[in-house]
Formats: C-alpha cells, sequence, structure tokens
C-alpha cells in the first residue's frame, strides 16, 4: 500500500511539474524563471523553520518526561523501532483533539499533541496517533509538501501575473483565449494536485504507522474518537496554513463531493476502512 502512494505522489508531483513547464512554453520568457527563485526562497525558508513556524502556530509548548510520562515512553519507544532519533515532545492548548509532527529532518522533528486529545485516547490508541505522526518525519513528508507548495506557488503567481503583464514570444501577443484559460485554470488545478498530494501523504502515514505498532485497528478506533470529538469542541485557532501537518483537518471534518478535491485529509471513512482492510489481511 505505502509503495502504491509513494508512486501515486510521484506521479501527482510531475503532473505538478508538467502544469509548469505547460505554461512556461505558453508564455514564454524569464517570468517562469524569475517566479521559481522567489518561490524556492520562501518556501526554503518555510521548510527550514518548519518546526518553529506550526509550533508557535499551536502556542504548543515544550515538555519533559517528567511532566508527561506515558506520552514520553510511547514516543522513545515508537522512534527507537522507527530507528530515527526522539524527537522534542510539545503539548497544545487547544481543547480539539489532534497531533501533528513537523521539522526538516529526523534530527530536527517535533512532535506535539493537543490537551483535548489525551484524555479521550487509551494508550494503544494514543500509540497509534503517534505512530502516524513518526511516520510522517521519517517518510520526509514535510519536504515533499515543500516541494509540492514551491511549484504550486509558482504556478499561481505566474497566472496572476499575466493578467497585468503581456507575455509571450508571439508578435501579436500570444493567443488572449489560452492566456484566459490559464490564468483561470492553472492555479485551480495546481491547488487540485497539491491537495491530491497532501492526502496521498496522509493514507502513507496511516500504513506506515500502522505497519510499526503492528496494530491498524488502534489508529482506526483513535481516527473514529477524534472526528466524533472534535464535533464538540471550539474551532482550531492555529494558522490555515499548518491544517495538513495535523493527523485530522483541525477545520473541518472529511469533505464529500467536489469539496473532497479541495482537502487536505482524506475522510476519515476513507482512512479507517483502508486501516481495517490492512488488519484483516494481516
Amino acid at each position: 500500500m505505502t509503495g502504491r502512494n509513494y508512486l501515486k505522489t510521484t506521479l501527482l508531483l510531475a503532473g505538478l511539474s508538467g502544469l509548469l513547464l505547460g505554461i512556461g512554453a505558453l508564455l514564454g520568457g524569464n517570468w517562469i524563471t524569475i517566479m521559481l527563485v522567489i518561490a524556492i526562497l520562501m518556501n526554503g525558508i518555510a521548510y527550514f523553520f518548519s518546526d518553529k513556524i506550526a509550533i508557535r502556530a499551536a502556542r504548543a509548548v515544550p515538555v519533559t518526561e517528567a511532566q508527561f510520562p506515558e506520552l514520553y515512553q510511547i514516543v522513545k519507544g515508537l522512534a527507537d523501532r522507527a530507528g530515527i532519533p526522539m524527537p522534542r515532545l510539545y503539548v497544545s492548548p487547544s481543547p480539539q483533539p489532534n497531533a501533528f509532527a513537523t521539522g526538516r529532518n529526523p534530527d530536527h522533528a517535533a512532535v506535539a499533541v493537543t490537551q483535548g486529545i489525551l484524555p479521550i485516547l487509551d494508550r494503544r490508541e494514543l500509540e497509534g496517533v503517534l505512530a502516524h505522526e513518526l511516520s510522517h518525519v521519517q517518510n520526509r513528508d514535510i519536504l515533499i509538501s515543500s516541494v509540492a507548495a514551491t511549484i504550486g506557488a509558482v504556478i499561481t503567481w505566474v497566472a496572476h501575473l499575466a493578467i497585468f503583464v503581456p507575455m509571450g514570444d508571439d508578435d501579436d501577443g500570444g493567443n488572449p483565449i489560452a492566456a484566459l484559460l490559464m490564468v483561470i485554470l492553472a492555479p485551480i488545478a495546481a491547488l487540485l494536485i497539491q491537495m491530491a498530494i497532501s492526502r496521498s501523504r496522509e493514507f502513507g502515514a496511516d500504513s506506515s504507522g500502522a505497519r510499526l505498532t503492528h496494530d491498524p485497528r488502534a489508529l482506526a478506533s483513535a481516527l473514529r474518537k477524534i472526528e466524533a470529538y472534535s464535533r464538540g469542541t471550539p474551532p482550531a485557532t492555529t494558522n490555515p496554513s499548518t491544517a495538513h501537518l495535523f493527523i485530522s483537518n483541525p477545520f473541518r471534518g472529511g469533505a464529500g463531493g467536489v469539496a473532497k478535491l479541495f482537502s487536505t485529509h482524506p475522510s476519515t471513512a476513507e482512512r479507517v476502512e483502508r486501516l481495517e482492510r490492512m488488519a484483516y489481511n494481516g
């Protein structure tokens, strides 16, 4: 299952890159290069400081083994099993049950849980959630999302700039219909691919996290509880740009229909179904 997720992510990134190259061919000139440099700089900074940005957005505070011994022991055991360094631990004051991992690599990783998740999950379920988060670290998902964000930002910026700056190599200024379609459709296509990559990485972390604990049903049970309890908690106060980091979208539940295409997370039902299938197949 993880192999298919990685193949899907690779194909989606290739599609995003192909869209960028197509826009470059349509517009001509050096605008793509200029925007690419700007996007790499901005997203590079965000990637390098991703842990600090996410922790601050969640208002999370560092905690010690003495303060949260069970939490510390679970994360330490999973990190040892996964062969990665022990990440820094944080707790966010949010009453909404959730968790996230961040950091540019396993040596600079941080794992955070909310106050709201600790009372509702038993140890087995909490281990499932934390294994999912450590899998994001192990799978370098922050890097993957940063690459996707860089390409998507370039596509969006160039499309918007095309409204105001004449581009193209044709003597007549290029094809106005093609340019108009590019301005409207390119950013939407880029966003759809970015969201698909985010959902693919969530499925991947579910799968690898379940294998780390050898207990897919524990994570499935945790996801059901998180969704159920989230309905009765106040809306999230974190930055929407960090929503993809959380194990469950802190701003809305699993979307259906067309809205599903614009969601950072798969629906809980889909995730639970896949985990149950893993458990059934052994």
